[in-house]
């Protein structure tokens, strides 16, 4: 079933079964505190033809106006009848009401009764004084204060009811039917956009008109997939053409220094074969580099976890690169806390140091200049190691962490090198259970702050 025609029956149904509840629950409720009305007020009637009556009633053998009695019974429709304390009738003004049958005069004009009601007595004591001297018996109908009238504002108000029940539903119709399609109309167009991304449209984009947060927060993350998607896809095309490129490189080299040996043109001397050993060992490198970029995800790398000082690591680490500043003309300084006991796997932590001083060193600029610091903050290490060189675009730093991704589109691998060192330094940190962060600002510089939980 389609979600617009879901939400239409299932806002009709709850509208409709709304409405009849609360109409058969007002109705009965109205209908009751009618009745009771009613019946109270016939009762407020005979109240009063009894307090005349008694205020009236001289003794036990005379009334001061017999007609005045004949004419309650015959204007309420009612039988009068009074008798002694010992059972005698002393009056009874014989006009018993017929069920069904009964009509009187009233002066909004004509009425009726509706059938099928009891004849019902009701008796009071006459009193002088203190002393009771007869009874007073008034006969009715108990249906009879369901008048014509009374049977008339019952009908009207169940009308009322009921034209406006079907009044309300077919308004709620109709807005369920428009909200239904406002709500369903943008989620076709984002279900439309997913299918072309689907089938390989990573271009496409949705864009819906609507209030509702939750659907604008699908729309964008629906583009938001589409781009990420496509940019992936930049990223992978890349990387196969720089890494046929890297691949290609060494293996040229080999091919053409053995086509060489093979042909006599070359001894194989010892020099020949270390160009060949040294390229082999390139190639095994970029390999190492390839099988640890995908350990990126899973985390499962294996680690030689040991004891060791890292403040003594860090330390030999710089000092091994201050050469290579030094030849370049850069600054390299450190601040390291001293006597730092951590338990890692020290040869990764070693490969975590190296390959974030070589992006900081492949990307200075003339006076350029690296700080290291090593500390405790709380229960964690942190390293953070900050350059002034060319920096990283504000739009790339969300992709430095994938794999293949470089900064430059250079395929020197002097300068860009192949894309795989920041993924294996994260994957490193977060099998450790810490977590590295980039900032940077273009052409200004890169700030690496990196935190590792101390034992």
């Amino acid at each position: 079933m389609k979600l617009s025609k879901k939400l239409y029956l299932s806002f009709t149904a709850l509208i409709i079964i709304s409405i009849v509840i609360i109409s058969f629950i007002s109705n009965i409720m109205i209908n009751r505190k009618f009745e009771n009305y009613l019946i109270q007020e016939r009762e407020n009637k005979f109240q009063k033809i009894f307090d005349d009556i008694n205020e009236n009633y001289i003794d036990t053998n005379l009334l001061l106006d017999g007609m005045e009695l004949k004419h309650y019974a015959l204007s309420e429709d009612i039988n009068i009848t009074i008798t002694s304390l010992n059972g005698e009738v002393l009056y009874d003004s014989n006009t018993r009401p017929k069920m069904g049958m009964m009509r009187r005069m009233h002066r909004q004009g004509m009425r009726r009764t509706p059938a099928g009601g009891n004849y019902t007595e009701k008796v009071y004591v006459l009193s002088q004084g203190n002393k009771d001297i007869a009874y007073l018996i008034i006969g009715y109908i108990d249906n009879d204060h369901l008048t014509q009238s009374a049977m008339l504002f019952k009908s009207t108000l169940y009308k009322s009811f009921t034209i406006s029940g079907i009044i309300t539903i077919l308004i709620s119709l109709i807005v369920s039917i428009l909200l239904s399609k406002r709500l369903t109309e943008p989620l076709v167009k984002i279900r439309d956009t997913a299918n072309e991304i689907q089938l390989g449209n990573l271009s496409a984009y949705s864009k819906v008109n609507t209030d509702v947060k939750e659907i604008l927060e699908l729309s964008d993350t629906i583009n938001y997939l589409g781009n990420t998607l496509s940019h992936q896809e930049d990223i992978r095309r890349r990387y196969a053409s720089d890494i046929s490129h890297e691949l290609r490189t060494p293996l040229s080299t080999l091919q053409s220094h053995i086509e060489a040996i093979i042909d006599g043109v070359w001894e194989p001397t010892r020099e020949h074969l270390e160009i060949l050993m040294s390229e082999i060992k390139r190639l095994t490198s970029l390999v190492d580099d390839l099988r640890d970029s995908f350990n990126a995800e899973e985390y499962n790398m294996i680690l030689n976890k040991t004891r060791f000082n890292i403040s003594q690591v860090v330390q030999d680490t710089v000092t091994s690169f201050i050469p290579v500043f030094n030849e370049k003309n850069y600054s390299l300084i450190h601040s390291i806390e001293e006597n730092i006991e951590v338990f890692m796997d020290q040869d990764k932590f070693r490969q975590v140091m190296t390959n974030l001083l070589s992006n900081s060193f492949r990307y200075l600029d003339d006076k350029g200049k690296v700080s290291v610091e090593l500390k405790r903050v709380e229960s964690n290490i942190r390293i953070i190691i900050e350059d002034n060189g060319i920096g990283i675009k504000k739009e790339n730093l969300p992709f430095i962490f994938n794999r293949f991704y470089r900064v430059d589109d250079s395929r020197n691998k002097d300068t860009g090198g192949t894309g795989l060192g920041l993924p294996i330094v994260k994957s490193i940190v977060e099998a450790h259970n810490g977590n590295i962060d980039i900032e940077s600002k273009y052409k200004i510089g890169t700030k690496v702050i990196v935190y590792l939980p101390l034992p």
